[in-house]
């Protein structure tokens, strides 16, 4: 244990110094003080004869080395010297080398390592120190275990720490980062600043041959042909922006999206409305689904028998659908992003719809609207890469396009903030002619692709189907002459 006991301040959550928690406790008094003792004064959890008996393990089978790798990754281990010598396995194992006591050593010989964890000496012992191999995913399973409480510990340092400095801060982002620390903790994320390109470009290589091999999901389907074929599906980490002018479709695309992903493809997805009710958006969705028209759903002389039986039918459907809608009024940023946090630990969230932008409300003085639209925009793209998921965000153009003769959207149209656009992974402009002009192309819809961050910009032509509220690919033969 002596080891342990000359590494545990250095670990105490967020890189605190043992003379830092001291100096807390000078200017924070008696609560600091029992935080201080609490977190800082301790040797974090660990197991040294497991993490041994895993890496005895190790290097005893090559079975135990696919099995461990599966469930622990160098992190996991607090001994850094173990760390080392679980990396010098893997690496060898990775490049479909045989794994012993002797290989690691010229492997660790080589990246100028041996000396560092005690020589060839300490790599016998670690298999002398474990009678069988076939143990090891029970060690590894106490490791990982152990890593986690001490991830907890580290989370809560740090949530102590932004608590007593966040002096002239807002309680709201105070909370919010504290949600993101237990999050990326939940989660068993690592928070790592810096990786070298070598690993990096293998795994962008590699995810490469997985898509090719069709081992990898294209993305989450839009549920239109021509869109899904130039974006790959909306990916992971993406904002996407719908924008349009009142009553274009801006609602009724994003709804369209979720449904294509929830309904067709089995994908959790979240609609946030701050503009629509639950009851209104379920009208939508199920007009859209049945073709029952939205008109019918309000008339109850409308809905014959054959049309409750087409809705019956449709509940059933829908009896354990991913598809979740909330409505709730005067909605935060915080909330959204908690909401989000506790659906993708929960229900494995794929896709997140917000409807619209410039309704939401961040709850605290800003100097204009305009900055706080920007720290919407802003917020969202970060809960996108921090969840993994692609976040659909509606929102308002402003009289730009009708200014014009062709009444065309551009991107500069977007409302009340420049960095919508800057913030922006894709950014879908909806543009329906016979809005303005009902003899002008009616029932078709151009769907302006204005921004694509990972790839060409593109105009695609959908149909507009108004009285059941959804939009639909042309015939694969349609031409549009533009």
């Amino acid at each position: 244990m002596a080891e342990g006991s000359d590494t545990s301040y250095q670990y105490s959550g967020g890189g605190a110094s043992a003379s830092t928690g001291s100096r807390g406790r000078d200017a924070a008094g008696g609560a600091n003080a029992t935080v201080g003792d609490a977190l800082f004064d301790r040797v974090p959890p660990h197991d040294d004869d497991a993490e041994m008996a895993v890496l005895g393990g190790m290097l005893m089978s090559k079975d135990a080395i696919g099995e461990v790798s599966q469930t622990i990754d160098s992190a996991d281990f607090y001994q850094p010297k173990h760390q080392t010598i679980y990396n010098a396995i893997i690496d060898l194992f990775s490049a479909s080398q045989p794994v012993d006591v002797v290989l690691v050593a010229n492997q660790l010989l080589s990246d100028g390592n041996l000396d560092k964890v005690g020589g060839a000496d300490y790599l016998h012992s670690l298999v002398a120190s474990v009678p069988t191999a076939a143990n090891a995913l029970y060690y590894a399973e106490i490791v990982h275990q152990r890593a986690i409480l001490r991830n907890v510990i580290a989370a809560g340092t740090k949530i102590a720490q932004l608590g007593y400095s966040a002096e002239g801060s807002q309680a709201e982002d105070v909370v919010n980062l504290a949600q993101s620390e237990i999050y990326e903790m939940s989660m068993g994320k690592v928070r790592q600043d810096y990786s070298a390109i070598g690993p990096v470009v293998h795994d962008a290589l590699d995810q490469l041959d997985k898509l090719q091999q069709g081992l990898v999901n294209k993305g989450v389907p839009t549920g239109f042909r021509d869109i899904d074929d130039v974006t790959q599906g909306l990916q992971p980490g993406q904002m996407v922006v719908v924008a349009g002018r009142p009553a274009m479709g801006k609602s009724t695309l994003g709804i369209d999206f979720a449904r294509a992903a929830a309904l067709h493809h089995n994908m959790t997805s979240v609609v946030f409305s701050l503009e629509m009710s639950k009851v209104e958006l379920a009208q939508r969705i199920i007009s859209a689904e049945t073709n029952i028209p939205m008109a019918a759903l309000r008339r109850a002389d409308d809905i014959t028998p054959e049309r409750w039986n087409t809705l019956n039918q449709f509940w059933t459907k829908m009896q354990n659908a991913p598809l979740f809608i909330d409505d709730s009024p005067n909605m935060s940023l915080m909330e959204i992003r908690a909401k989000c946090r506790r659906l993708k630990q929960t229900n494995d969230l794929k896709l997140v719809v917000i409807d619209y932008l410039q309704l939401m409300t961040s709850g605290k003085a800003v100097e204009s609207r305009q900055q706080e639209v920007s720290e919407f925009s802003r917020a969202l793209k970060l809960l996108a890469k921090e969840l993994e998921v692609p976040v659909v965000a509606l929102s308002q153009l402003n009289r730009g396009p009708e200014m014009r003769n062709d009444k065309k959207p551009q991107l500069s149209d977007l409302r009340e903030s420049g960095s919508i656009e800057q913030d922006a992974d894709v950014v879908f402009l909806v543009h329906r002619p016979d809005f303005y002009d009902k003899e002008d192309r009616p029932g078709e819809a151009d769907i302006i692709m204005a921004k694509h961050r990972n790839g060409p910009t593109e105009t695609f032509h959908l149909a507009f189907l108004g009285a059941t509220s959804k939009f639909k690919d042309m015939p694969q033969d349609y031409s549009q002459g533009v």
